[in-house]
């Protein structure tokens, strides 16, 4: 299987890309192996060879992206902006098809939990103090909001550019909706 390594690599990425466009469409229960196969032109073997079963090739989808984001992240500096900055290294063609997935109506919940531990509290540089009773109701309301905010953009279908989004998340936070809302 490693002789080709550019042909076991687009074989791997054509079973990932399928799984993806399915799992946007149903939930991981109705995918089947033989259904993944079948719309990606191989033999069931053939996904064998690359995953145990569709729990394992969801877990390598998710492990790609998180590893993808945190070699971006490696050099970006800690800043009350390391949700924006991991989600700005997510806002990726490459990435489109893959959050289509894991972030749309069948995606799992799971993910989300995941993504948040990925950006760890030691990246966010809040202004709040250390152990304080509020410090972990802050902390999940930024987290959770940015990625809620993430998801419903990923699933408009991007309606605003990057810099427009991005831009709107910095400004709800730093000033709220009331700048929005008309009188």
């Amino acid at each position: 299987m490693k002789k080709q390594p550019q042909l076991t690599e687009k074989t791997r990425q054509k079973l990932v890309d399928v799984f993806c466009e399915l799992y946007s469409q149903k939930p991981i229960e109705k995918i089947s192996v033989q259904e993944i196969a079948n719309k990606s032109g191989y033999n069931r073997s053939t996904f064998y060879q690359y995953f145990t079963d569709i729990y394992e090739l969801l877990d390598s989808v998710e492990n790609d992206l998180f590893n993808e984001m945190k070699k971006e992240l490696a050099n970006k500096e800690l800043s009350m902006h390391s949700v924006q900055d991991a989600l700005y290294c997510l806002d990726n063609r490459e990435h489109l098809l893959v959050l289509n997935a894991l972030l749309g109506d069948y995606g799992s919940a799971r993910f989300l939990k995941r993504l948040k531990k990925e950006i760890t509290l030691d990246q966010l540089d809040f202004n709040v103090p250390q152990n304080h009773s509020l410090t972990p109701y802050l902390i999940e309301f930024y987290l959770t909001t940015s990625l809620t905010l993430f998801r419903l953009w990923i699933q408009r279908q991007k309606d605003l550019s990057s810099e427009e989004f991005f831009k709107l998340v910095e400004n709800l936070y730093s000033s709220g909706i009331s700048p929005y809302i008309k009188e």
